[in-house]
């Protein structure tokens, strides 16, 4: 039998084993007019990671095409304008998960507000002001989910003025995207986030991964700062909405970007955010939108039907302070 010196066993294993080192590695982009972030946990290897955010970005370049109503070539903005445009899986796959959430919420949520946004100002590069009850009344009749219909892998216009705007679900439904393509890679411990906007997979080092809820500010140029930290389990997602980052002011009145489609109105609740937890980040999205515009006690109701939903709600006292009430 042939033998081999000690130290040659010893290298050996040491060179086995950091061949499968493990370490927690992070990189961040843009996409959707904001900051994306991504934490993984994986071998050593700084090629892959090059080759994982190229992939990444392309992913998320596919899906804005999909969902940005700024992009004059994507699908909703060509499909805005009355093109007989044909309908990708991802757009047909919110557009339901939005009927669903705009049926549990009375309303509340709704995908059909684009004609809102634009006549408030708060589009890309829109000017932004106070709109006139005649006005108004005018645009409210082109808003409606009823105003929509799916048919097999086409929407039916009930109305030819209907337009759509997925903002407060599109960044969700790509975290989940990305999240579940870094899983089927072999990275099943990662947590992704996109303005805000998170999923977990898997843990950090054994351990759930944690999130922050940020602190209400004063201003929109307020300091972001986080007042407690949440474990955030394997397979579960947090969005938070709220109106202290987005809004402007006239007369002394703040008007937040946060559209009620059933007055057409900014909504004028008890809330500064509110933070959902949920099995996927594209449901988390939508509700906390909804529920900022329904106010605390008519969310905590929705909630109380649905086990699978988590709540932080941020509470604005009429002292000026806030409190927090978890569901």
């Amino acid at each position: 039998m042939r033998r081999y010196p000690l130290f040659t066993f010893i290298a050996l294993l040491i060179l086995l084993s950091s061949c499968h080192q493990r370490s927690v590695k992070h990189f961040e982009g843009q996409a959707f007019g904001t900051l994306y972030s991504i934490t993984y946990v994986a071998p050593d290897n700084g090629d892959a990671e090059t080759q994982l955010r190229s992939q990444i970005d392309s992913l998320l370049a596919d899906l804005s095409h999909t969902f940005s109503i700024f992009d004059t070539t994507s699908i909703i903005y060509r499909w805005n304008k009355g093109e007989d445009v044909a309908l990708n899986e991802d757009f047909l796959t919110v557009l339901r998960l939005s009927q669903k959430v705009s049926s549990a919420t009375n309303g509340a949520f709704d995908c059909t507000v684009q004609p809102l946004v634009q006549l408030w100002g708060f589009g890309k590069d829109g000017i932004r002001h106070t709109v006139g009850e005649d006005t108004l009344t005018e645009t409210r009749q082109h808003i409606g989910m009823h105003l929509i219909e799916i048919q097999e892998n086409r929407i039916i216009r009930k109305d030819s003025l209907v337009q759509l705007n997925f903002n407060a679900v599109a960044k969700g439904y790509a975290v989940d995207k990305v999240a579940d393509w870094l899983v089927e890679q072999g990275f099943t411990d990662c947590l992704v986030e996109i303005g805000g906007e998170i999923v977990a997979r898997g843990t950090k080092n054994g351990k759930p991964w944690k999130v922050g809820i940020q602190t209400p500010t004063e201003t929109s140029d307020g300091a972001r700062e986080s007042f407690q930290a949440i474990p955030l389990p394997d397979r579960r997602a947090v969005a938070t909405s709220g109106n202290y980052r987005n809004y402007f002011e006239e007369n002394g009145v703040r008007y937040t970007h946060i559209l009620d489609p059933r007055t057409g109105k900014p909504e004028r609740t008890n809330l500064l955010s509110v933070t959902v937890i949920a099995p996927d980040c594209a449901t988390a999205d939508a509700y906390a939108t909804a529920f900022m515009v329904l106010g605390h006690e008519k969310s905590a109701d929705i909630v109380k039907k649905h086990p699978e939903l988590e709540t932080y709600f941020i509470i604005a006292n009429e002292d000026g302070t806030w409190k927090v009430e978890r569901q």
